[in-house]
This record gives C-alpha cells, sequence and structure tokens, in this order.
C-alpha cells in the first residue's frame, strides 16, 4: 500500500472511505445498515474512536474519524473485522434475502482470491485514510461525505438522508452521537493549524447542505 494511505499522525483526523467487495449494493438493507452502527458505538464507548462525520452507501461508507485510545489502523481493522462476521450472519439469516446465494458466493470468490483471507472476505482490503492538513481538504470532505447521497440521486437534500451525519449538524435527531468540528472544546489536541481548519470549516459546511 503507498505511504500516503496510512495513518501516520494518531494526533490528525482522517477522511476514510471502504467498500464492500465489487461495489456490492449490501447496504439497500437497513437492517445491515444498523450492524454498521452499532459496532460504531462500540468503538466508540471502548477503543477511543472519534466521528466527526459519516455517511452509509449502497456499496460503500465515507468517516472523517480521530482517535484518543487506540490506533486508528487497529480501530478500523477490528470493526471490520467484527461487521464481516456479524453481516455474514445477518445475510444467512435473514428471511426475504432474495440476494443470499449471489451474495455469499461473490464474497467467497474475493476470500479466495485473496491470499490474507481462508475463504470469505466482505470488505475490500483498504481504507485509504487521507489526512485533514488544512480547511480546504476539511472543509471538502465533509461536504462530499454529506453530499453522496444527493449526488447518487437517493435524496434531493442531504439533510433527507438517514444514514448519515448531516441531520447533526442540521440540528435534526440524528442516528449516532458525533464530535460536531465546530466544537473547538473536543479538537483540542490536534494542533492549531487544524484547529483553525476546522473552526473555519464549520461556518462553511452548514451552508451546503441545507
Amino acid at each position: 500500500m503507498s505511504t500516503k494511505y496510512k495513518f501516520r499522525d494518531q494526533e490528525q483526523l482522517y477522511f476514510v472511505s471502504f467498500s464492500v467487495v465489487y461495489w456490492i449494493d449490501l447496504f439497500v438493507r437497513n437492517e445491515y445498515k444498523e450492524i454498521i452502527l452499532d459496532s460504531w458505538k462500540h468503538c466508540q464507548a471502548n477503543k477511543g474512536l472519534e466521528i466527526y462525520a459519516w455517511c452509509i452507501m449502497t456499496c460503500h461508507i465515507h468517516m472523517i474519524i480521530g482517535t484518543h485510545g487506540e490506533k486508528l489502523e487497529n480501530i478500523m481493522r477490528d470493526m471490520k473485522k467484527h461487521t464481516s462476521i456479524e453481516l455474514r450472519k445477518a445475510i444467512q439469516q435473514h428471511p426475504e434475502e432474495s440476494r443470499l446465494e449471489w451474495m455469499l458466493a461473490m464474497m467467497g470468490k474475493a476470500g479466495k482470491e485473496n491470499s490474507q483471507n481462508l475463504e470469505f472476505q466482505l470488505w475490500q482490503q483498504d481504507n485509504h485514510p487521507i489526512a485533514l492538513y488544512d480547511q480546504k481538504i476539511l472543509h471538502q470532505k465533509l461536504n462530499y461525505i454529506h453530499n453522496n447521497p444527493v449526488v447518487a440521486g437517493i435524496v434531493d437534500k442531504p439533510e433527507d438522508y438517514l444514514y448519515s451525519s448531516v441531520r447533526n449538524y442540521c440540528d435534526m435527531p440524528g442516528l449516532l452521537e458525533i464530535i460536531m468540528v465546530e466544537s473547538n472544546d473536543n479538537i483540542g489536541k490536534l494542533g492549531a493549524r487544524v484547529r483553525h481548519a476546522i473552526a473555519d470549516a464549520a461556518h462553511l459546511a452548514p451552508d451546503r447542505v441545507k
């Protein structure tokens, strides 16, 4: 993996993306999305995961994350391993999953083609973490995450999409507790340059998602 796709600084915020193998539209069912949310809640409570923004699309996920506990690479590894196991069970046990045999066959194929897995792979290998060093990239990624469902044609307005942190930023009930990027009390560990970047982005981001 290229060195630009690593969590090189644990004091930094990162934009991460991870996808289902073969871009399978797994998350068309809310039951599967809830497994992801439950895993994140566990990581927040027990591993020090900080979530600043997120969006679950049909075949991939975007997040802005940090940590005050375990290393981000370890959190991501454990989260993907756990959700892979739980999602596999959910697929197998879902009474109305018409795609069961096809999805499991594709995930089995991906596992056999990857020497790091025995027989099953749900997630693509990489997370592609991008460090958010300045206001421009932070603002860009925050709005990119929240506008994903609009660009995909799922909703007309970002705040109409339930499985996203944009609702938190629009003063609407959200599904997950997050750290709002405009809260300087929560980002003191990031350093002066990033603190200013987040403060600037906080004033701009809400305007883009209304």
